[in-house]
């Protein structure tokens, strides 16, 4: 039996409906049909194929903020069948090149201003010179697609190693999670979504891209979020946007602008959040406002898992939920022996499905760990199911908390701390806070006879991790609690304050 081959929307909708807008990059203005974005990305194919000599299977790495550059490359490397792997461009340097070293990109394509890791082996070039490549460039012969179950890009995220590891996302879990955001957010031929969500994340790049043009809606893709500008864009009627999607704090953001004004938003299906928890407080606030502020859950690993009803009264009456399962979704919530946990009852999230990733880049023991031996992948969160079908999320993987959208992983900022001459321990935790959602405590032991200033270890920390992963106090302890065994007890940490420990 032949491989199932990858879907191509785009080409789809530049046969069927090839002067519908399918792209604007708001940055530029510049703009494109279903047919024009056809035609451009197989002439980025022939950039790919002809001037950089890029294969299939070879990885393209990216180092830039949100461009409908971005999408056409994306695809490209998906008709040619190479794979895209876009980098956090807020990592500090370290890791970027421990990204690099292990994806082993033939290409990276940059902004200027964002920097550059120094890579070995690898040609790099100015997003805006391949840009320009392209519109020179003469559109490629078209090809039989790649295999769909094939690796097509790479999302990275931290593990609890506290080394990034890659997600490895197939066109047909990209698709999957296409048509799972597609039924419960109501995504149509008329959809059009604003996408100033990072395209180094799955929202960004799947989620708010994928749904609208396997519909033949349009994307609007703007460099990245500013509270000012997508307050206006929201209200702008020239734009129509129906959907958004961002985390808790973007929406608590735009609440707290001088220009909020929801009763201009008269185009918008609903505002569609994920990425962090969300109170139901904050929900109904925003129903009280008369905007649909849709919950879901989603991972890097499975795309789209759970979202609300798009509709008001199940909204107010299910606040705080993360809804029902979408329609390629399996899931089961066990305990400890894999046993299904009754109604109301507490458990680990399992899943099944086309959006579930084949696994990890390079981790062939850590894919074996993270599936059963049935097929199942385990998430590692720990929900809630009622009698309705409705799943609440009660906690998340054990230590990581997320700060403004960002996944951050204590171990990781562990490791940091204990390269600091003057530091003998070190844990973090996770604690709330008001802008950002948590930001991370951190609780040192000092070295006898050393001192240490916070103000320095948040440098040391600066210099090695991204911004976001910096915590935000850092207390002094005599000694950590730990288990017989040697393992810091973090729940007794989550019970100390400042006065229980000292502020360094």
């Amino acid at each position: 039996m032949p491989a199932p081959t990858t879907s191509d929307p785009i080409a789809l909708h530049a046969g069927g409906q090839p002067d519908r807008l399918a792209c604007v990059d708001l940055a530029t203005g510049r703009r494109w049909t279903y047919a024009a974005l056809d035609e451009a990305i197989q002439r980025a194919v022939g950039v790919l194929e002809t001037a950089w000599d890029v294969e299939q299977g070879q990885r393209i790495a990216t180092l830039a903020r949100n461009s409908a550059d971005l999408l056409i490359l994306q695809q490209a490397a998906m008709r040619l069948g190479a794979i895209f792997v876009p980098l956090n461009w807020r990592l500090a340097g370290a890791e970027r090149r421990a990204i690099l070293a292990d994806c082993g990109p033939a290409l990276l394509l940059h902004d200027a201003a964002l920097g550059l890791a120094p890579t070995d082996g690898c040609m790099s070039v100015d997003i805006a010179a391949f840009a320009r490549a392209v519109e020179a460039q003469a559109p490629a012969p078209r090809r039989v697609l790649p295999a769909s179950d094939a690796p097509s890009i790479i999302l990275y995220t931290s593990g609890t190693s506290g080394q990034p590891k890659g997600v490895v996302v197939t066109e047909s879990n990209a698709l999957a999670t296409a048509v799972n955001f597609g039924v419960l957010g109501r995504v149509g031929n008329a959809s059009v979504f604003l996408c100033d969500a990072p395209m180094f994340h799955v929202i960004g790049l799947v989620t708010s891209l994928r749904p609208p043009l396997l519909q033949g809606g349009t994307v609007l893709i703007s460099p990245g979020f500013d509270a000012d500008v997508t307050n206006r864009r929201l209200a702008d009627p020239s734009l129509g946007v129906t959907h958004y999607f961002c985390v808790p704090q973007m929406a608590r953001m735009l609440r707290e602008h001088p220009d909020f004004a929801p009763s201009r938003w008269t185009s918008l299906t609903a505002i569609f959040t994920g990425g962090a928890p969300n109170p139901a407080i904050d929900v109904n606030w925003w129903l009280a406002q008369g905007i649909r502020m849709v919950d879901g859950f989603g991972m890097t690993e499975a795309g789209t898992v759970l979202g609300m009803p798009v509709e008001a009264g199940r909204i107010a009456s299910k606040a705080g939920s993360a809804g029902l399962p979408a329609p390629t979704i399996g899931l089961r919530i066990v305990d400890d022996d894999g046993k299904e946990v009754a109604a109301n009852e507490p458990g680990e999230i399992w899943l099944s499905g086309p959006s579930i990733t084949p696994g990890y880049w390079n981790r062939p023991e850590e894919t074996a760990r993270a599936f059963t031996s049935d097929g199942w992948f385990r998430t590692g969160d720990i929900a809630r199911r009622d009698d309705e079908g409705f799943v609440t999320l009660v906690d998340r993987r054990k230590d990581m908390f997320i700060s403004g959208g960002e996944n951050v992983y204590p171990v990781e900022i562990e490791m940091v701390l204990l390269e600091h001459p003057d530091i003998a321990e070190a844990a973090v935790i996770g604690v709330a806070d008001e802008r950002w959602g948590e930001v991370g405590r951190a609780f040192v032991v000092v070295k006898p006879g050393r001192t240490v200033d916070p103000a320095a270890l948040a440098s040391h920390c600066g210099d090695r991790i991204a911004r976001y992963k910096v915590p935000k106090q850092f207390l002094l302890a005599e000694a950590l609690p730990r288990t017989a065994s040697g393992k810091i007890q973090k729940h007794i940490l989550r019970g100390w304050t400042a006065p229980d420990g000292q502020r360094v």
